[in-house]
């Protein structure tokens, strides 16, 4: 029997390194199929899983109770298992840089911990090269074994979309690939146990690789364009979503929104991607511009509420201004990498301490890695301004009536970033309103 039949047979184990977004709705799915362990190095996030609680909100806490995926922070009963995925975060270092210490740290653990006949399949976003040229010398380095000859390597792009419940592991179309062909028929049928799509066999690693960073960085460049125009347009006074509506009714015009774009994926990918350009000698021309237009736009919004202020005859030092929404996106808790912080930042470059409040956050998360505190919803009243920063669908079901409990005296000024709300209506109702 090969290793794909093994793990049907129940014979041999899946392991999941890494129980994040991503690799814990990963863990959940192959548990209804085969045997699985799902090892992160957050004990605190093991006890949570084990207690059934699901802190990502993506699979829901009654699956978490019910699955059988033997959640563990030992890392010895990664032994255990002979089909490896690692699902672990790849962020950039303040200066861009790509920071690959938790694929490098997961490559080490997994290393020592690794048998020989095991197959390894990484999902995090890299540049192409990074699993030939980095994983596997650490994976070889702490096994002592040979990779070709005693642990094989694929590489399979993870395309789950936090917070999304239509576009999940199972209903999008998976791309695998692996060192050889037998590798390589092995990853595809483990991952056709689950992705009812199906899978894409791709020629290479380096394709998958390279297949993966540009995904995102095809739409940081077209959301990148559509927060230019925003800004054009507001110079012309004309409102952009009216002109996207517009423009939205020809069958070939892409339909992409400007916004904030955040996140660990399209906010991040594309600097993986122009690092490797620069190495082979390359700066990139369109990938980058788009990348700055995106970096600044919490301060744009920031400058627009300021100027909003001011129309509105209200002191900007010390104004009241509240913040509704935190996460880097709607209708999901996590806040790594959210772009609302330079709102908050820039506000505070003009001695305006925004109160923020967001009913779907991480709260403790939101503490821990900016040192931001939220207050309750209710508690925010006679504000000077309040900026609609992300779409949750809670925020989309707010009435006037909702709204004008949060201000004070004197004009209203609403930033709805997203355009939520109807702009005809406040304008109607005296607010003065603000929009990308």
């Amino acid at each position: 029997m090969n290793l794909y039949e093994k793990l049907v047979a129940r014979e041999e184990k899946l392991s999941l390194v890494g129980l994040g977004y991503v690799g814990m709705p990963i863990a959940v799915a192959f548990a209804k199929k085969i045997d699985v362990v799902g090892f992160d190095l957050n004990a605190k996030k093991i006890d949570l899983y084990r207690s059934g609680i699901d802190p990502t909100h993506e699979v829901g806490d009654e699956a978490i109770s019910k699955t059988t995926v033997d959640f563990t922070a030992d890392e010895s009963k990664l032994r255990e298992a002979k089909f490896h995925i690692v699902a672990v975060p790849t962020p950039v270092n303040d200066d861009h840089t790509p920071d690959l210490t938790p694929v490098e740290g997961a490559s080490t653990i997994l290393g020592r911990n690794l048998a020989k006949g095991s197959v390894v399949v990484f999902e995090s976003t890299v540049y192409p090269g990074v699993t030939e040229d980095i994983c596997i010398p650490i994976l070889e380095r702490e096994s002592g074994l040979k990779c070709g000859v005693d642990f094989k390597i694929g590489y399979s792009p993870e395309r789950i979309n936090p917070g999304d419940k239509v576009h999940r592991l199972e209903t999008i179309k998976k791309i695998v690939s692996g060192m050889d062909e037998e590798t390589l028929d092995c990853v595809a049928k483990v991952y056709e146990l689950v992705v009812e799509a199906g899978v894409h066999r791709a020629e290479s690693i380096k394709v998958a690789e390279a297949a993966k960073v540009i995904e995102n960085s095809q739409r940081d460049i077209n959301i990148a364009f559509m927060n230019e125009l925003s800004i054009i347009f507001n110079k012309m006074g004309i409102d952009t979503k009216s002109v996207l509506e517009a423009a939205g009714t020809k069958w070939n015009f892409l339909k992409f929104y400007p916004g904030l774009v955040g996140g660990h994926c399209i906010g991040v990918d594309p600097y993986y991607l122009t690092y490797k350009a620069e190495m082979l000698g390359y700066h990139s021309q369109i990938i980058l511009s788009g990348r700055r237009i995106n970096d600044d736009m919490g301060k744009y919004v920031a400058e627009n509420c300021v100027k909003n202020l001011i129309a509105a005859d209200k002191a900007v030092k010390g104004a009241r201004v509240a913040i509704l929404g935190f996460t880097f996106k709607e209708n999901c808790p996590d806040t790594r990498n959210t772009k609302v912080i330079d709102i908050v930042k820039e506000l505070r470059e003009y001695g305006i301490n925004p109160v923020i409040a967001d009913p779907e956050a991480d709260a403790a998360e939101a503490k821990m890695l900016y040192g931001v505190e939220f207050v309750d919803m209710d508690s925010i009243k006679d504000m000077d301004a309040v900026i609609l920063a992300v779409a949750h669908t809670e925020f989309s079901h707010f009435t006037m009536e909702r709204m004008n409990q949060f201000f004070g005296e004197g004009k209203k000024v609403l930033l709805d970033i997203k355009g939520l709300l109807s702009r005809k209506e406040f304008d109607k109702a005296g607010y003065i309103y603000w929009r990308l």
